[in-house]
C-alpha cells in the first residue's frame, strides 16, 4: 500500500483495529482525518499514518505526566 493512496472507511478501521461504526464515527466527529467524495468517507494513507503517529506521542506524553 503507498503512502499516498486513498483509503476507504472498511481500510482504515481495519487498520486501525476498529470496527466500521467507529472508525464513521470518528471521521464525522473530527477525530480522523478524512474528506468526502459524493458523499462517502475517504482517508488519506499519509494523513492516516501520521495520525497514528501523533497518537502515539500523545499517548506517551500523557503516561508521563501520569506517574507524576
Amino acid at each position: 500500500m503507498s503512502n499516498d493512496e486513498v483509503m476507504r472507511i472498511r481500510e482504515v478501521a481495519a487498520l486501525l483495529k476498529v470496527g466500521e461504526k467507529t472508525a464513521y464515527s470518528m471521521a464525522q466527529a473530527g477525530e480522523l482525518p478524512a474528506f468526502k467524495v459524493r458523499g462517502q468517507w475517504r482517508f488519506s494513507r499519509k494523513d492516516i499514518d501520521m495520525w497514528i503517529e501523533q497518537q502515539k506521542h500523545a499517548t506517551q506524553e500523557f503516561g508521563e505526566d501520569s506517574h507524576q
